[in-house]
């Protein structure tokens, strides 16, 4: 314990958090080659084990092996507590075994749950915790009971209940993961409810809720209604959420109108474009068929999974405010600003450097590895590596169908990429390197061209 503790001093909060995810991905990744797992009854290779438990740890939604046919109940069950880890974070669970135990949280604990959190600061962590925790909790049952409603009739109670409880926190932590390919054929999702209102309603409703992130859960607990008393973070990101749920909405009607939607009815089109919105944000569900999706479709799809949900969620990509600082960096420098301004507030510095950092790594990421998989198994469409190389590092799951083509190389390539997404890219950049303190000496600086 004491070899342990020392360690973790010299551990920085990003590494602990790398470290710990990792465990928790080898740890399922032993327990689904079991073979008691698999349907079969037989042992699972090491390479698919470990692609499952990291898509599941690190709530993706990819998977070479369909859920609901492979793997047993005791495997889904596996599958289910890595999601929740995963999406509430290893370092949550931990506080919440030592809440359990009424054991006091130390200083350095509440730090690595800020880091853990994204939260603003260390004041105030414990709290947040608390409210995340039992607000999961009771948002997954409400969601779990709902979709019960549906499912039993078709599942029988006792299928319908557990049904009800895994997609409901599948949906909460943005995995993606489902289990109705024993039903309706292998990779479905929730093709054969595209016109449900109850299941597409209440999906969309666990997803946008776990992915606006618990500082803008606690912000609208205290403050309600009250727009003008939210944090500036509170307002970009249900700017942002709002912006792109009805954008994205009306983006995927126009173009697939004549294509996947083309035999639905009004209210089907609106459910099943509206959907496809939320879901291509990190989630990963999808209602219509994401491989017959026109290409302009797959592009806009791109660009919602390389944005992802907000910080300090369960939705991965580099996050709707990040998107928005940029986006107003640039908008100020247009019209010649000083600072950028943003609901009456001026944005620090830090913010835009920080937010430049992540989309530049991300992107950077993103393309290395579309070159290395081209390179690796050149016969495989370019567009569809690109859709599943952003849906990995977007931890979404949403997929043309490339997924289970991949060789060894590749699986791995994606692998590391839903690990990265996870953990987010910056910190992944960073749990390699160690901060520097800036030298109180600077070099002499000299203009460049740029443009």
């Amino acid at each position: 314990m004491k070899i342990w503790e020392k360690i973790e001093d010299k551990l920085t909060y990003v590494r602990i958090i790398a470290f710990g995810y990792l465990v928790v991905i080898l740890a399922g990744t032993g327990l689904l080659m079991l073979p008691m797992a698999t349907r079969a009854g037989e042992k699972t290779d090491f390479l698919t084990a470990l692609f499952t438990a990291t898509t599941s740890t690190c709530v993706t939604g990819l998977v070479v092996a369909d859920t609901g046919s492979h793997w047993t109940t005791f495997g889904h069950l596996i599958i289910l507590i890595m999601i929740q880890v995963g999406g509430l974070g290893f370092m949550t669970m931990g506080v919440m075994l030592a809440m359990v135990m009424k054991r006091k949280i130390s200083l350095r604990t509440r730090g690595l749950l800020q880091e853990s959190m994204n939260g603003m600061q260390m004041g105030g962590i414990v709290k947040m915790v608390r409210l995340a925790l039992f607000g999961t909790l009771i948002i997954e049952a409400v969601g779990a009971v709902f979709l019960a409603i549906r499912f039993i009739p078709v599942f029988g109670v006792g299928r319908g209940i557990w049904y009800g409880i895994f997609h409901s926190v599948s949906a909460f932590c943005n995995a993606g993961i489902d289990l109705l390919g024993q039903h309706y054929g292998e990779y479905c999702s929730f093709v054969n409810f595209y016109g449900d209102p109850l299941v597409n309603i209440t999906i969309m409703a666990l997803i946008i809720i776990g992915g606006i992130g618990f500082f803008v859960w606690k912000d609208l607990k205290v403050n309600k209604l009250h727009i003008k008393k939210y944090a500036l973070h509170t307002k970009m990101t249900l700017f942002m959420t709002l912006l792109l749920l009805i954008g994205g909405t009306l983006v995927y009607l126009f173009f697939e109108n004549d294509n996947l939607l083309k035999d639905m009815n009004i209210g089907e089109k609106i459910l099943a474009s509206a959907f496809s919105s939320v879901t291509a944000r990190t989630a990963g569900f999808n209602t219509i068929d994401t491989a017959g999706l026109t290409n302009a479709s797959k592009l806009f799809t791109v660009v919602l999974m390389f944005i992802g949900g907000s910080p300090g969620s369960t939705a991965g990509g580099v996050k709707t405010v990040t998107m928005l600082v940029l986006l107003m960096y640039v908008w100020s420098n247009l019209r010649a600003s000083k600072g950028v301004n943003i609901f009456g507030r001026r944005l620090e510095d830090d913010a835009v450097r920080k937010a430049s950092n992540v989309v530049v790594i991300s992107m950077l990421l993103a393309v290395v590895s579309i070159i290395i998989i081209c390179f690796i198994q050149p016969e495989l469409p370019v567009t569809d590596i690109t859709f599943e190389v952003f849906s990995a590092i977007g931890t979404v799951g949403m997929s043309t169908g490339l997924t289970r083509e991949l060789g060894m190389g590749a699986r791995i390539v994606i692998v590391l990429l839903m690990y990265c997404g996870r953990i987010g890219s910056m910190s992944f950049a960073l749990s390699f390197t160690e901060r520097k303190k800036v030298a109180p000496v600077q070099l002499p600086a000299e203009k460049i061209l740029i443009g």
